[in-house]
């Protein structure tokens, strides 16, 4: 929120030191992200009237003038702007003087015609466009008033001038006004608050000041008489969107530029001058932070104004010359035949303010914070007013801006206002009244403040204060009522917070906390980082990716219609339909990844990623659940899914997990390519999913042929998992080794074969594992060679031959019974 310091001054006390006030104001909790000093580093500028304007000899686009600065001579000025003419005030920078963005101007020559100066827009002083008077957006910025010839520009106009830029907190609505921060202002400094002028009296009218003879025919209209209800009725046909509507008209409406004291207010505030009537809205916008609309009152069928949601399928071409699609639950301002606004967001293009507009409606209301967000958000437009409703709007500031607005019109000659307003307001709101414990702010403060002083911090506030005498087990109770635009304040603890800053957070006493507090990784934290640890140290980059997925994820990694992985959460109010659900299963995220890599010359990649997915099943609490998982996915030169398997295992023995079982499943072939992937087990425990991705899979997103991923149920791996090591002495007795190769059908899994060995050679193998897989010439067709080496040791003593040779003769017959599996000739 832009706050022009002396628009501020009008309501209230502003200390002179600027830094002060803003370090105070922080402190008391208003934060400030800038100050902007306007007109400061302006130098030489002054108004110059064009005396002639002549084309220059040998350039088409350029002009040359004689310019009036209040020098015994005209200067000669070249310029290339569309809009000067001959008797123009503009604003003028003679030669030696500098603009807000430190250039500095010099006396030269524009193809051979000498130039004294320059002529300069808003912008070159330092204003943005988006604020720049209509009238002057495009070209010089030409002075409407009579100011002396020769005069600073800066003190004429009064340019200078100190903006501060406060960031409001969404539960702080009523300070995205002049008055809010008022209010801020008076409480923090412990001043005075004044309310700007109204001109309504007990009665509800508007009258005028008896000493502003300007305005003595303030309240009467060319139709005397007459009163607002005789030119428009109002109907609120959905009251739970719309609390309040209030309209008041004006007539003998007369559309005009504004004065440059209101302009100023307006540019200083970030917002365009457009014309009297638009400006005194939007200025009262700024003052009260109560969205004001202004119709013609000619496109207002039968004078009727009906609060109501649009209808289905309805069309309706807004201010900004878009014609947009509406939907039923859109809340609309109508008349009998049409809709005239989108409320609280912005008005149709045919009822707003025109040249020949002679009478208008002024509006005033409050609208349902929910609907205006939504509204705001369906249809792609945010506007001031609908930053301001989708916050929270009083609606007890909807009389008063309107008659403020009224006030202003008459003050500036605009316009006459009816007497008299139509005001619908079916069910106004409670403001609640709440109980405070003194000892209790006391102590979470850590301050020894009587119920007075915490009463006089609290009335800074507006906050109306009564104390009750009662004992409440912690001191004495105050019982409070907050102002009504102080939505936010609704418990004991919002008032404790009140109390804290006012009284100032730099002032608070510093204590240091009770008790022993010891933080800790808990036991799953530590093996996850371990395991994170380890895939790095073997070469695995760990990466991180959206929680938030595309409901098109599950076609593109080929998941089958009833895979669980489809039940997903859906996200209420999401970004865009790219990240509308929740993710459940966390591949899609690495081939992402793995695409992004390989599209950016990165061919070789191992990657990992620890994350938690989400499952459409409640849990113990009523929520989707959790589960954490950990994803492996390999791609490039030297990377296939024997490197897979090595680092699964290694993570598996990380975890205490030294026997798994590899089982080549049929598993759903839109994944996983077919015969090329394994479930691995420990135990009857299912822990991952390896291998190869399916080809059209991989395909569809542009990557190489072959890609290798492994998912793992970190939850279950840590349930099982026994990562406690124990100390082995070295063996004190020598082992003894044998080498076995067998011959089996492929359809037999080495896997299958290493575990019958392990289970029949029994406790003295200490070690078992494959060194050559043969398939050729001299191992018959549909047959494989496998040869294991097998080291036999006992811990006490040294074992016979006789030993071993027994041991080794059972896993001979037990892998003849079982699979017909015979030693390999030599």
């Amino acid at each position: 929120m832009l706050i022009y310091t002396d628009w501020l001054k009008d309501y209230t006390e502003v200390p002179e030191d600027l830094d002060a006030y803003c370090e105070r104001m922080i402190m008391s909790g208003s934060n400030i992200e800038g100050v902007h000093h306007y007109g400061k580093d302006i130098e030489k500028v002054v108004v110059g009237r064009v005396l002639s304007v002549d084309k220059h000899p040998d350039a088409e686009k350029l002009l040359v003038c004689q310019v009036d600065v209040g020098q015994a001579e005209p200067v000669q000025i070249v310029t290339g702007a569309s809009n000067v003419k001959a008797g123009a005030l503009i604003p003028t920078i003679l030669a030696g003087g500098r603009l807000p963005d430190g250039t500095k101007i010099k006396k030269g020559k524009l193809r051979g015609v000498e130039s004294a100066g320059m002529l300069c827009s808003a912008k070159e002083l330092g204003y943005e466009d988006k604020v720049i008077p209509i009238a002057h957006k495009d070209g010089l910025w030409i002075l409407d008033e009579e100011y002396p010839v020769g005069a600073d520009v800066v003190s004429a106009l009064g340019l200078e001038g100190d903006v501060i830029d406060f960031e409001i907190t969404p539960n702080r609505p009523d300070c995205l006004s002049v008055i809010g921060m008022a209010r801020e202002t008076a409480a923090t400094f412990d001043g005075k608050l004044r309310y700007p002028e109204t001109g309504a009296g007990d009665d509800g009218e508007v009258t005028a000041p008896a000493s502003d003879s300007a305005v003595a025919d303030f309240g009467k209209t060319a139709d005397s008489g007459k009163t607002a209800a005789d030119y428009v009725s109002i109907e609120i046909e959905r009251p739970d969107l719309c609390s309040r509507y209030v309209a008041r008209v004006v007539t003998d409406i007369k559309v005009k530029a504004s004065p440059w004291w209101l302009q100023k207010r307006l540019m200083y505030s970030g917002m365009r001058p457009i014309n009297n009537i638009v400006d005194v809205t939007n200025y009262v916008m700024l003052e009260f932070g109560q969205p004001i609309h202004a119709f013609d009152i000619r496109e207002i069928h039968s004078g009727r104004i009906v609060v109501d949601t649009a209808r289905p399928g309805e069309h309706f071409a807004t201010l900004d010359g878009n014609e947009r699609a509406l939907d039923d639950k859109m809340l609309m301002i109508r008349d009998d035949e049409k809709a005239l606004a989108v409320a609280g967001v912005m008005g149709g293009l045919t009822s707003g303010i025109h040249p020949d507009t002679t009478t208008i409606l002024i509006e005033s209301a409050c609208f349902n914070s929910e609907s205006v967000r939504q509204t705001s958000k369906w249809l792609g437009l945010r506007t001031e007013a609908s930053s301001r409703f989708e916050k929270g709007i009083d609606p007890e500031l909807a009389r008063a801006a309107a008659d403020r607005v009224c006030y202003l019109l008459a003050q500036l000659d605009a316009g006459k206002v009816v007497r008299g307003a139509v005001d619908a307001y079916p069910n106004p709101p409670v403001v609640p009244t709440v109980t405070l414990r003194t000892g209790r702010i006391n102590r979470l403060l850590g301050l020894e403040l009587s119920p007075a002083e915490l009463s006089g911090l609290l009335q800074r506030l507006e906050i109306k204060v009564s104390g009750n005498g009662e004992a409440f087990g912690d001191g004495e109770t105050l019982r409070v009522t907050p102002p009504s635009v102080r939505l936010d304040l609704l418990k004991e603890i919002d008032y404790v917070e009140e109390v804290a800053r006012i009284y100032g957070y730099d002032r608070l006493p510093t204590t240091l906390p009770e008790g022993v507090s010891r933080a800790a990784r808990t036991s799953e934290r530590k093996r996850v980082d371990g395991i994170r640890q380890a895939l790095t140290s073997m070469g695995a980059y760990g990466i991180q990716t959206y929680s938030f997925v595309s409901p098109g994820d599950a076609d593109r990694i080929g998941l089958a219609g009833d895979d669980e992985r489809r039940n997903q959460v859906r996200l209420l109010n999401p970004l865009g339909e790219e990240n509308s659900v929740m993710r459940t299963t966390l591949i899609p995220g690495m081939l992402d990844a793995l695409e992004r890599n390989f599209t950016r010359g990165n061919k070789t990649v191992r990657a990992f990623e620890i994350g938690n997915t989400f499952f459409n099943q409640a849990n113990e609490e009523g929520l989707p659940t959790e589960k954490k998982a950990l994803v492996i996915g390999l791609m490039g030169e030297g990377e296939d899914f024997f490197t897979l398997k090595g680092l699964i295992e290694e993570v598996m023995l990380l975890s205490g997990i030294r026997q798994t079982n590899w089982q080549v499943e049929s598993l759903p072939a839109g994944l996983w390519h077919p015969g090329r992937s394994a479930v691995v087990l420990a135990g009857d425990q299912e822990l991952a999913h390896a291998g190869e991705i399916h080809p059209d899979t991989v395909a569809r997103f542009d990557l190489p042929n072959r890609v290798y991923l492994a998912e793992i149920d970190l939850e279950k791996l840590i349930s099982i998992a026994e990562p406690v090591c124990q100390y082995q002495p070295l063996p004190k007795h020598p082992p003894i080794e044998r080498d076995i190769a067998v011959v089996a059908s492929e359809e037999i899994p080495t896997g299958e074969i290493a575990g019958a060995i392990r289970e029949t050679a029994g406790a003295l193998l200490t070690e078992l594992s494959v060194f050559d897989i043969y398939r050729g010439k001299q191992v018959p067709a549909g047959q494989k060679s496998v040869a294991f080496h097998l080291v036999f040791r006992a811990p006490d003593r040294t074992l016979t031959e006789e030993e071993v040779t027994a041991d080794y003769e059972r896993v001979l017959a037990v892998l003849k019974e079982r699979w017909d599996i015979t030693l390999r000739d030599v």
